[in-house]
């Protein structure tokens, strides 16, 4: 018999939902429900609460090739949460674009930071806050949400963060800013190396 069979099993021989259990062994219904329709694995922790629980040995709930799968999966949702933690705290550093002078102000002034910027169309300046404010609202909610159990969520902000970080170098480039478009290259060359690592990884 497999672990969400096993699982189901126990659930039902108590009377509990699923809703009731996942109480008990303090995660969402829907690990619960994800662990029953055999669609994953719960990590170490969970199985210990759940042997706890239902006063079994974790050998009785899951096989060796199980414990092996869970295992992966663990370290699969772990790096992912890693990626995109590093990523969101990237995309949250171009705040720094505001404050610290790469963007040109005219031919002969120096460099200002963003808030300078007076030799510029407002639809431009206009464009660049709008960027910079989504790039870094991602970011926000990558850090937020790598705290959940959400993989897809994490794989959304991946993504968008990625093609946060394209369109600001171009964006640069194109309104001929090279300071600010380097370091955006910069942080997406960083985060396109993040992913394909934890895509490899994972």
């Amino acid at each position: 018999m497999e672990f969400n069979e096993k699982l189901q099993e126990l659930r039902k021989g108590r009377g509990l939902t699923q809703e009731e259990l996942a109480k008990e062994l303090f995660v969402s219904r829907t690990a619960v429900s994800k662990w029953e329709s055999g669609r994953g694995y719960p990590n170490i922790d969970s199985l210990k609460e759940i042997s706890r629980f239902f006063k079994v040995t974790i050998d009785e709930l899951i096989c060796p090739d199980e414990i092996i799968k869970a295992a992966e999966n663990e370290k699969r949702e772990a790096i992912g949460k890693y990626t995109a933690l590093i990523c969101g705290m990237l995309d949250i550093l171009t705040l720094l674009l505001l404050f610290i002078p790469v963007f040109g102000n005219g031919e002969k002034s120096a460099s200002v930071p963003l808030f300078g910027l007076t030799e510029t169309a407002v639809y431009i300046a206009a464009a660049y806050y709008a960027v910079i404010g989504l790039t870094v609202i991602n970011g926000v909610c990558a850090v937020i949400i790598s705290r959940f159990d959400k993989p897809v969520w994490n794989k959304h902000r991946l993504m968008t963060g990625a093609a946060l970080s394209v369109i600001a170098v171009f964006l640069f480039i194109i309104t001929r800013q090279p300071y600010a478009g380097i370091i955006c290259f910069t942080i997406l060359i960083i985060k396109g190396y993040m992913i394909f690592r934890s895509r490899k990884n994972g």
